[in-house]
């Protein structure tokens, strides 16, 4: 039983794209405020076409992930010629959260749910929280992002943009919440989610600046008790 969150990790984004849903998250859990796990995917494959990625306590995540796994196998054993669907893993992912609640004792957890609906031959985003709180939308935001990326995302995600597109909107507001967020790194990893399937990318570095010139050579002096100017 997880009472307060111990080790955790940060924001997770999510949007549409022409061919798909593409996530981000950061690559960093946190012991309190101490930068400890430095190279932690936050990202679970469930099935063929559907991944999953969370922000709040990790071993809560890692609950919710063993979850999943064993009724894939259960769906795997039966062999009945059906899978579920991204937004069947949606729905069950807000019963295990709203079970958890209801007992006293929730996971505290935001879970992006990202997929492609081979049925429809559409691609499916939604948000489920540690209340069982759900929607879908076409772009999505946990942690901080909810305050600092959905406003660029609402400013610049289109549902016909290309791949590069979406991966470079998704590290400006990556590289952005780095600058913002004293709980996250410059680590990111990507996941794609296509009618080929789910693709989780390695973990990269991003470019972000900090030769700003106000910042190399200060002009205004705060005074000697401060020892430093601006």
């Amino acid at each position: 039983m997880t009472v307060n969150p111990i080790v955790t990790g940060a924001s997770v984004l999510g949007v549409k794209y022409r061919d798909g849903v593409l996530m981000v998250t950061d690559t960093l859990a946190s012991y309190g405020s101490l930068a400890k796990f430095t190279g932690v995917s936050k990202f679970h494959k469930v099935g063929e076409a559907t991944v999953i990625g969370a922000s709040g306590e990790y071993s809560d995540f890692q609950y919710i992930s063993d979850t999943l796994t064993e009724l894939v196998e259960k769906e795997w054993i039966q062999n009945d010629g059906e899978t579920l669907q991204p937004r069947s893993w949606s729905a069950y992912i807000c019963r295990i959260l709203h079970n958890r609640r209801n007992r006293m004792n929730p996971l505290l957890n935001q879970i992006v749910v990202g997929g492609f609906d081979i049925p429809s031959s559409k691609p499916y985003l939604s948000y489920v929280d540690l209340y069982g709180t759900t929607y879908e939308d076409d772009f999505i935001a946990t942690g901080y992002g909810a305050h600092l990326a959905i406003p660029i995302l609402r400013e610049k995600a289109k549902l016909d943009m290309s791949l590069e597109e979406a991966v470079e909107l998704l590290r400006h507001c990556m590289r952005v919440l780095f600058y913002r967020d004293c709980r996250t790194t410059d680590r990111v990893q990507f996941a794609k989610c296509t009618r080929d399937g789910v693709e989780i990318s390695g973990i990269e570095k991003l470019e972000t600046k900090w030769d700003h010139q106000l910042w190399t050579t200060p002009t205004i002096t705060l005074g000697p008790m401060l020892g430093a100017s601006w």
